[in-house]
């Protein structure tokens, strides 16, 4: 209880900081989004997780952040057309559930250790009326890469980036994401109103480029819209998507089954999703490097409905699968010391109940199939529950 007031208290304290630095330098005070242009938020997200059935053992755990976030729009502060400041801290506090579950995908999204950190920070340059963009500092691919509208509703790590890539890398610990970014370089290229290609180079060293084709109203005609905006903060909703990604790194890996080093390892992906009216279905098919991955292959979709009741138009119920498939050499490596290996299929239920502009309600129920892809654990029921609040 010490570790969590400490980390709120800190939380507390960057958010004053950043709020007096920024009214100082504008000489104005913030507050009222529409009198400033610099935007400030700030949000606690905790989530309670029981482990009810199978698994490692029973037992329950609360995990939380608490986040603040400050974007600079340059061009209004000091007249630097297209360019944007972004800064986003983060306190993180908790246990993991997955230790109770042993699960290997993740069953919450918010487990991280215990810190307090600086996740993102970064400046963006957009030119030619908002069809190239170039962003540079701690950056969270997965804010604009491999990242569906619908996968935002689950609460399991792999509905937003497959367990393929999110287990990829040194160590496996995977690209730059939460709770791990680090820093790099982002370029996006938009050649018309609904097609996107971005590239990525980020510390591991790795590569990443994506192609997006997206379904959306045009907006020309529309006032104060962007047609062609692009990049972090200005992208607009969409009706459909796909996206084909691939990714590489190139330090050298050692294999899972034998004393074999291997330079470079790599992955690619296909996601997409389509929303008729009220109800959205998303897929996602991803294909990582087994031999010096532990998942070598990930399948994920699932159905979302928003306003399941009348009296409820901002709701949002779902039910998701996702199926990490183990790395070949992961398997061969499990065999041979006699683990019986299979795959991890996680099966997802979840309502969201949007209680206010500023609270959430969110329970959540996921049942675990051959945790850790393994057959040593019997399957999992882990419940949850969400609370976000947002200003």
């Amino acid at each position: 209880m010490a570790r969590v007031t400490s980390v709120v208290r800190l939380v507390r304290l960057l958010l004053a900081a950043v709020t007096f630095a920024i009214s100082v330098a504008s000489g104005q005070t913030i507050g009222h989004r529409d009198a400033h242009p610099v935007i400030l938020t700030s949000s606690y997200t905790g989530e309670l997780v029981q482990n009810v059935a199978g698994g490692a053992r029973r037992g329950a755990t609360l995990a939380g952040v608490a986040g603040v976030q400050v974007s600079l729009p340059l061009g209004s502060l000091v007249g630097w057309p297209g360019a944007r400041i972004f800064m986003f801290a983060l306190g993180t506090h908790g246990g993991a559930p997955s230790d109770f579950v042993g699960d290997a995908q993740g069953v919450s999204n918010l487990e991280a250790p215990a810190t307090v950190r600086l996740e993102e920070a970064w400046l963006q340059q957009n030119l030619f009326a908002n069809r190239l963009s170039w962003l540079a500092g701690r950056y969270d691919l997965n804010a604009e890469f491999y990242r569906l509208q619908s996968g935002a509703l689950f609460i399991n790590s792999s509905f937003g980036i497959g367990a393929e890539f999110s287990h990829s890398g040194v160590g496996g610990r995977g690209p730059s994401i939460f709770p791990n970014t680090r820093l790099g370089t982002r370029l996006e290229y938009k050649p018309s109103a609904n097609v996107v290609w971005r590239a990525a180079a980020l510390d591991g060293p790795m590569f990443i480029s994506e192609v997006a084709l997206l379904a959306r109203p045009d907006t020309a005609a529309l006032p104060r819209q962007r047609r062609f905006g692009i990049g972090r903060g200005l992208m607009r909703s969409y009706s459909a998507k796909v996206a084909l990604g691939a990714w590489y790194y190139t330090a050298r890996f050692p294999d899972l089954s034998d004393t074999t080093r291997h330079r470079g390892s790599g992955g690619a992906y296909v996601i997409g999703d389509l929303t008729l009216r009220s109800l959205t279905a998303f897929v996602q098919l991803g294909l990582g490097d087994g031999r010096v991955n532990p998942i070598g292959g990930y399948v994920g979709g699932g159905l979302t409905l928003t306003a399941p009741f009348p009296s409820r138009a901002h709701d949002m119920v779902g039910l998701a699968v996702a199926a990490a498939r183990n790395g070949s050499h992961f398997e061969r490596a499990q065999m041979t010391a006699g683990i019986p290996a299979a795959g991890e299929t996680t099966v997802e239920l979840t309502y969201l109940a949007q209680i206010g502009s500023w609270l959430s309600v969110q329970p959540d129920a996921q049942y675990v199939i051959h945790p850790s892809g393994t057959r040593l654990l019997r399957n999992a029921t882990a419940l949850g529950l969400r609370v976000a609040l947002s200003h």
